[in-house]
């Protein structure tokens, strides 16, 4: 399946509840053949109004924190491991991540990223593929709000860093 048709199944969901209370599904977004997959928990209000992953306060702070890293968020894929929002933006079910984890693995599959960060805890529910690098993080909200985990994120994105530079001399 191709990213498009990924998305377009993303869009017509109904296999757990949160369809009903989402005005749109979040595929995510990014090269269709990135080296770098961002996964995070799935979409706030923000990202439901307009159908795009991480464009809230959070995704705005995810962005300059990258951009302070010398990291451009054009280059990754990102997306949710969960597809919709939930109410009051509480933690997804089990039953409701289990219900998009085909989505995420097909995703995957069609990108072939040499490496994935697991944004949160609720992302480490991403299905593990071999010959992909995975670096679980903590939340970018829970680094935004918080001095220490903003630390723990900085060097969880070096880590990201170190491994792209070690991923690009082994390419050239």
């Amino acid at each position: 399946m191709t990213l498009d048709e990924i998305a377009y199944q993303i869009y017509g969901c109904r296999k757990c509840r949160l369809w009903r209370g989402a005005k749109h599904g979040v595929p995510g977004e990014g090269p269709p053949h990135a080296e770098v997959m961002l996964i995070g928990q799935n979409p706030g209000a923000k990202e439901d109004e307009v159908g795009r992953p991480f464009v809230g306060m959070t995704g705005r702070w995810l962005n300059a924190f990258l951009a302070e890293n010398g990291l451009k968020r054009e280059d990754f894929f990102i997306t949710g491991v969960v597809k919709h929002v939930s109410p009051k933006n509480r933690k997804p079910f089990p039953d409701e991540v289990a219900a998009c984890l085909p989505y995420v693995t097909a995703q995957i599959d069609f990108i072939k990223p040499k490496i994935i960060m697991l944004m949160g805890e609720t992302a480490r529910a991403t299905p593990r593929f071999e010959g992909i690098e995975y670096i679980e993080t903590v939340h970018p909200s829970a680094a935004m709000r918080f001095p220490k985990m903003r630390v723990k994120f900085q060097q969880q994105i070096d880590l990201l860093k170190e491994k792209m530079q070690a991923m690009g001399s082994a390419s050239h």
